[in-house]
């Protein structure tokens, strides 16, 4: 077996992957590099999910890259959309040239003495590959690619009809002049729920507690007035600041004052649907942003329940029969098809075995430091974007540190840097305080938070900057250690 060392190696060709792959060009020029894909094409969830209506649920002037500029008129943009801005990025800066395709990462090894990852990977076939590198980056997502979440809902295998999830759809899969129930209230349900209204003999969206939904323009008027009369990167640039600032104004009215809040988003509800219709639907039991808020394009949700075309129902399912769900109220709603929009598995790390120096990692034991490194794990970092904001702003950040923190590593001349905890008197948290069925449903498998800086996570991009972009490297809890001269000799390529 042959292998192939890299001082780099970043885990998936998806958003953040590519983002890490420009970062590194960039800020690191001289460090070699290659991203590894489990999949046969790059995107990520925007190559993944084909359900119809897909979009991204932030605006793409947040949601795109910092050194990119998007330049279609669209802010919410369509799931193609977003993939083309991807796939566009990797190739004209080159970074798809460096992506193995089919290479599913499954164990990595850290070995202190060499100062390096020894990264296994599988091909679908079942064939072994080993890289090594002296820096893991993992871009991977938070999710279970293979398969989403359904509950096991009684008598389900008693339906005739046909079943999908979101995260499997394909081509084949008809719902036109058909009775649909799509089962859920998230982002997902409220994409589907207007596009295949326009199709489909009628759409309800069966939900079993309400979520918050707010409209918003496809277009921002604002974006593009400003790139009619400024450069590119500057319209897109101001763009980017003004509705990051909005997000977080809005996010610390939410959690400073939430009854201010839901008034607001519940008068904007009201306003869409008219007077008549019964808020129960839209009105949740917690407050926003305790869960994320789901975002509508020019209010499509809203246009088709007006219509007639959808219909929203917010009940239990008690069992499904042949030809329809019961639900606990006793009614029943016929369905052709149903989708079960129920949300996501999260997986830690996309599932890697991780052991340094011949020790297992336990990630539901480590600290999570800056929102991307680990307690105890040196020379490796990953991807988690923000909870309350686009995805893509956290990234950006996280990757421009990678950076730095492999240029300080030959700064100081040293081979390794990690994260150490040596404060006794530090309570944890959970790494993420949201209320979601996905997010309880995995949280004790992952990293914990601490109560203090670099430990705490404040989901604040302005905060994040000054941590991330300006603070200091060697912040006394970032361990540097290894000097290079200790360094054994490595072949690029080793025959084993």
């Amino acid at each position: 077996m042959t292998i192939e060392h890299f001082d780099v190696i970043i885990v998936g060709a998806g958003l953040s992957g590519i983002g890490a792959g420009y970062h590194l060009q960039k800020n690191c020029p001289d460090k070699s590099y290659a991203i590894l894909e489990g999949r046969e094409s790059l995107g990520g969830t925007w190559d993944l999910f084909r359900y119809p209506g897909i979009r991204s649920d932030s605006d793409m002037y947040t949601l795109g890259y910092s050194f990119r500029p998007w330049k279609e008129a669209k802010a919410i943009a369509d799931g193609p959309s977003i993939l083309k801005y991807v796939r566009e990025t990797a190739e004209d800066y080159g970074i798809d040239k460096h992506i193995r395709f089919g290479l599913k990462v499954k164990r990595s090894y850290w070995s202190t003495p060499e100062a390096r990852w020894t990264v296994e990977a599988e091909r679908a076939n079942g064939e072994a590959v080993r890289f090594t590198c002296n820096f893991l980056f993992m871009c991977s997502g938070y999710y279970d690619y293979d398969k989403g979440y359904t509950p096991d809902f009684a008598g389900i295998e008693r339906f005739k009809g046909r079943i999908a999830h979101p995260q499997k759809w394909t081509d084949d899969i008809d719902y036109k002049g058909k009775r649909v129930v799509v089962i859920g209230s998230g982002a997902t349900a409220v994409t589907l729920v207007p596009e295949m209204a326009k199709e489909a003999a009628h759409v309800t969206m069966l939900q079993r507690s309400p979520t918050y939904v707010v409209s918003r323009p496809e277009e921002d008027a604002v974006a593009n007035w400003l790139r009619r009369k400024l450069p590119a990167k500057a319209a897109y640039g101001l763009t980017r600041w003004k509705n990051v600032l909005f997000g977080m104004y809005f996010f610390n009215l939410c959690r400073k004052n939430p009854e201010k809040a839901k008034e607001y988003i519940l008068n904007n509800v009201r306003e869409q649907l008219g007077p008549d219709f019964d808020m129960t639907h839209f009105t949740p039991h917690y407050n926003p942003w305790d869960q994320r808020l789901c975002l509508v394009p020019n209010g499509d949700l809203f246009e088709s329940l007006k219509e007639g075309s959808a219909s929203v129902v917010t009940d239990h399912i008690d069992s499904f029969t042949e030809n329809s769900i019961r639900l606990k109220s006793g009614r029943e709603l016929e369905a052709d098809l149903v989708v079960t929009a129920t949300g996501l598995n999260l997986k830690v790390l996309g599932g890697l075995d991780v052991t340094v120096d011949n020790q297992p990692v336990e990630f539901s034991k480590t600290f999570n430091y800056k929102g991307m490194m680990y307690s105890d794990v040196p020379n490796f970092a990953s991807a988690f974007g923000y909870t309350n904001a686009s995805w893509t702003l956290k990234c950006d950040l996280t990757c421009e540190y990678v950076c730095r923190l492999i240029n300080a590593m030959d700064e100081k001349g040293v081979q390794q840097c990690t994260p150490r905890n040596t404060d006794p008197d530090m309570d944890e948290e959970p790494w993420l305080d949201f209320s979601s069925g996905y997010v309880q449903r995995s949280i004790h498998m992952f990293p914990k938070q601490g109560t203090k800086m670099p430990w705490k996570l404040h989901q604040n991009y302005a905060r994040d900057i000054f941590s991330l972009r300006l603070g200091k490297v060697d912040d006394g809890v970032m361990e540097f250690s290894n000097p290079t001269e200790t360094r054994p000799r490595l072949a690029v390529a080793a025959a084993e």
